[in-house]
Order: structure tokens, then C-alpha cells, then sequence
């Protein structure tokens, strides 16, 4: 069993939560959870990046100068790569980075994210977050008490508007609902905060399946 600490909002501990680490895949699987990032990273790149070799520059295919006899450098058409204007070398062509990751390794890799702030100590719970009106500085405030100043990620159980809103304008802060988290943004973040709600669901996902 792994121990969670329960804060508020106040940054008090107010409890502690124990955590079946047979529910997050038992052990951490390193290797899955880089192949994961990698391929998160990968994913985001637009791969659109083009040149133009020499033969979708313009101009005259004709030979400069003659090949000998002038003393200078041997050369071909204007449109060789090693003449001002001319065409790239190996110029770059659009082409998808794009690796697949099945639903089952997401899953796990996810899980292994999870269970390694746990035993990282860097994964709080945190009890009755409630924000009746957009306020960065209450937010902040929060963040503030529970003593982070690092990376982090706030996972909620529903979306909540509030707390979005409230979230935005902090540094390094982001939020995510249960039903978006992915390995890429928990393993990324130095630190993950979970509302009790939040925790309760994704121990609940894990058990039903």
C-alpha cells in the first residue's frame, strides 16, 4: 500500500490516503512511459518544414563557363546548391512524425505516471477545492499553501469553469480532468495535485477494469 497525504486548501493535512499500487500497474514501467513520451512529443510536431532541391529552383540549366580554361572552379547551372540562390542540398520534404501508441500502452503508461509521483512523494490530494468566482490570486494562494513551486498539475473530476479560469494566468500551472490525463502532462510536471474527487475516479476506473 502506498500513503497519499490529503491537504486542504489551507495547505493543512487533514488526512491520508492508502493506495493499492496493484491498482496502477504494481511496479513502474519506465521503458513504456519513455515510449510514451516520445511518441506524445513526435505527435506534436506539424512536420511541414520544406526546401527546394535544385531542380524546383528557377532558372537556366545551362552551363556557367566552359570546364576548362578559365581558372575558375569547374561549374554546372546556376541552380547547383553550392551557388548563391540556388537549390538545398537534401532539401526537406512535409512528412508525418506521427508514432501510434495502442489504447492498452496508453493506458499503462499512464498508470505508470501516475504511480510514480505516488512513490516520488509528488503526487497531494487536495479536499474541497471550491471557487465560486474566476480569481488568479486565489488559486495562487492555494498552490502557495500547499508549498509548490514547481511544475504542476491540477487533475479535476469534472470540468469546472472556475478553477480553468482561475488557472490560466499562473506559471507552470495546469489543469486537466480525469477523462484528458495522459503520461505526456503527469510526467512532465515536477508536481500532481488531485482533488479528492479526482482521486476517487481514477482509483474507481482502475478497479472496474
Amino acid at each position: 500500500m502506498l500513503e497519499v497525504q490529503v491537504y486542504n486548501t489551507e495547505g493543512e493535512k487533514v488526512d491520508s490516503l492508502d493506495v493499492d499500487e496493484r491498482l496502477f500497474g504494481s511496479t513502474v514501467n519506465a521503458s513504456l512511459l519513455k515510449q510514451a513520451v516520445v511518441a506524445y512529443h513526435a505527435n506534436k510536431r506539424q512536420g511541414t518544414a520544406a526546401g527546394k532541391s535544385r531542380g524546383m529552383v528557377r532558372g537556366s540549366t545551362k552551363k556557367l563557363f566552359r570546364q576548362k580554361g578559365t581558372g575558375n572552379a569547374r561549374r554546372g547551372s546556376a541552380r547547383a546548391n553550392l551557388l548563391r540562390g540556388g537549390g538545398v542540398t537534401f532539401a526537406k520534404k512535409p512528412r508525418s512524425f506521427r508514432k501510434s501508441l495502442p489504447r492498452k500502452m496508453r493506458k499503462a503508461a499512464l498508470n505508470s505516471a501516475i504511480l510514480a509521483k505516488m512513490v516520488g512523494q509528488d503526487l497531494v490530494v487536495l479536499q474541497g477545492l471550491q471557487i465560486d468566482v474566476p480569481k488568479t490570486s486565489e488559486m495562487a494562494r492555494i498552490i502557495s499553501n500547499l508549498k509548490i513551486d514547481r511544475s504542476c498539475l491540477l487533475t479535476l473530476a469534472d470540468r469546472d469553469k472556475n478553477v480553468f479560469l482561475s488557472s490560466r494566468n499562473i506559471p507552470d500551472l495546469t489543469v486537466c480532468v480525469t477523462d484528458e490525463l495522459n503520461a505526456f502532462d503527469v510526467a512532465t510536471r515536477q508536481k500532481m495535485v488531485v482533488t479528492s474527487e479526482a482521486m476517487q475516479a481514477l482509483m474507481g476506473s482502475e478497479a472496474d477494469e
